[in-house]
């Protein structure tokens, strides 16, 4: 019976056709993705039992103060007894702006039309710089909310920053965890569980 495989366009190639050097090239890589997919289901599971964990430690430790944590943690360090190694949890918030951003933009250029009559036009890019966006179409979070730290009392611009305020929403929450060791200097190393680096 002819074996077989697949190649890039799906279609179905007789074995006996395909180079020693394609079949080879073939095995390698099914190899080591096959071992690498292992390796990140591992990962995953380890993550999920570190957290699971770790926010059960919260909770004991909370109750020695007979208080009860609720909802999800934020950032945490835990330390090893002789403090050569520390557990790091991160939690990371992807934000978007809705239509209100579009509002502070508006109240922003009425400001800067007021105040820049006659002012350098590098002031207005400073601002616009804030709003612009990237290939994508999004708009660097960072850079607007910098604007908020501004200590501006001009009321149209109080209202502009109230209206990035209102304009925020959380997507995403993601949570990551990093794990360090201390080294002969004493300085904390990152334990990488990153295969990239």
């Amino acid at each position: 019976m002819e074996e077989y495989m697949k190649d890039q366009k799906g279609r179905l190639v007789p074995s006996d056709m395909v180079k020693p050097v394609d079949k080879a090239r073939d095995d390698l890589v099914q190899s080591i993705t096959e071992e690498g997919l292992a390796l990140s289901e591992m990962l995953k599971d380890f993550k999920a039992r570190a957290l699971t964990n770790i926010r059960a430690f919260l909770d004991l430790s909370a109750e020695q103060y007979h208080v009860e944590m609720g909802g999800k943690k934020g950032n945490v360090t835990l330390v090893s007894f002789d403090g050569k190694r520390r557990v790091l949890i991160a939690v990371d918030e992807r934000i978007t702006f809705d239509e209100r951003l579009q509002i502070a933009k508006a109240l922003i250029d009425e400001c800067l039309k007021e105040w820049t009559q006659g002012a350098r036009h590098e002031l207005k890019a400073l601002v616009d710089d804030a709003f612009a966006v990237d290939k994508q179409g999004k708009i660097n979070t960072h850079n607007v909310l910098r604007l908020r730290r501004l200590e501006i009392s001009d009321e149209k611009w109080l209202r502009a920053m109230e209206a990035i305020s209102d304009s925020i929403t959380v997507t995403q929450s993601k949570d990551y965890i990093r794990l360090y060791q201390a080294n002969d200097k004493g300085e904390f190393d990152l334990i990488s569980l990153d295969i990239a680096s």
